[in-house]
């Protein structure tokens, strides 16, 4: 594209942006600034922002923008998809594939989220790591809180939801911040949750497969990667085998039909069969041009990157990968989460 067509572009973006903002009465369309300097550190393999550890495998601050041509698909005004920035910051609404400019902001969150699905987009609600001990959910294109749960037993890193309705949250660390690694599960998301403990130092994402096993990944307290299941109904977490290496915990989410593992160091999501503690490689799925999907989400044919190495959010064909089919554009400060939930 010649200079001319990317400043066309560019204008058309904002265009959209303006006119969304004018359409989106029931969201808040006021988009924040992007932070300053946000004192990136590690602690271990464990990336610390402002102080505290978050499940990004690195930061890349200050990167240029970015736009894509948006890919043919039928629009569905009842969809909306959610990059979530650094915690108790913000998270950025899209209404994809109608356009892939912010739509509105959902204030005082950040981390992780998900959905009353497996995969897919999420029906009516969703969920939000909304605080240093919360997580909250949310019902689509709204942006006030429908409910709250406390987490007690240390800040929350992630979630997943099973079919029958009940919610597990992963512990990154325990308020001493040391050591975390814990798995709590709140029964129909509700009450207190009961805490599960694991092998893991840092627990950083989780999922559940059709039949209620919850698998989750995270680093042990040498560093190493490592997979786990708490099978449904028993409170004995296992050790999952992978037939190939992950370097770094990435999403844990089923497909349809595999349990799927992103690696945030490769930007490869591996596709798996699980027997027993085994589990066993079907496929890659290569996203080009990712920096950093510290969470990502499967829908119908693409899959949603919430990139915290590129300051954005990023769309790819699901299971094809390649190149980013579309960049969201819009205003990010790390992002670590990304979620699908329609009307």
């Amino acid at each position: 594209m010649n200079a001319t067509g990317l400043v066309k572009f560019a204008g058309a973006l904002i265009a959209i942006a303006l006119c969304s903002a004018c359409s989106g009465a029931q969201e808040d369309a006021a988009v924040p600034p992007s932070s300053a300097a946000l004192n990136v550190r590690y602690a271990g393999k464990t990336l610390s922002v402002k102080g505290r550890l978050v499940t990004a495998a690195r930061a890349n601050l200050g990167a240029a923008p970015r736009f894509a041509t948006l890919a043919p698909d039928a629009v569905d005004v009842r969809k909306r998809e959610y990059v979530i920035s650094y915690y108790g910051t913000y998270a950025s609404i899209f209404d994809y594939p109608k356009s892939d400019a912010q739509v509105g902001t959902i204030e005082n969150v950040g981390g992780q989220g998900c959905s009353d699905v497996l995969y897919g987009y999420g029906k009516r609600t969703f969920w939000i790591v909304a605080g240093p001990d919360q997580i909250t959910e949310y019902r689509v294109r709204k942006t006030k809180p429908l409910k709250t749960l406390s987490v007690t037993s240390g800040s929350p890193s992630s979630c997943a939801m099973d079919s029958s309705g009940d919610l597990a949250v992963g512990i990154l660390y325990d308020y001493s911040g040391s050591a975390g690694g814990d798995v709590v599960i709140f029964k129909n998301a509700t009450g207190t949750g009961t805490a599960y403990s694991t092998p893991l130092a840092r627990e950083y994402f989780d999922g559940y497969d059709p039949n209620g096993n919850l698998f989750f990944d995270g680093f042990t307290a040498s560093g190493d990667f490592k997979l786990l299941e708490l099978p449904k109904g028993s409170s004995k977490v296992q050790t999952i085998t992978t037939s190939n290496k992950v370097q770094f915990p990435g999403s844990v989410q089923w497909d349809g039909t595999y349990l799927t593992v992103t690696d945030q160091d490769t930007s490869e999501m591996y596709q798996y069969t699980v027997s027993g503690t085994k589990a066993t490689l079907e496929g890659t799925v290569s996203l080009a041009g990712a920096s950093d999907c510290a969470q990502t989400w499967i829908a119908k044919g693409v899959v949603y990157c919430g990139d915290a190495g590129n300051e954005d959010g990023e769309v790819y064909d699901y299971p094809a990968g390649g190149s980013s089919i579309a960049v969201f554009t819009g205003n990010f400060d790390l992002p670590l989460g990304v979620v699908a939930a329609r009307e």
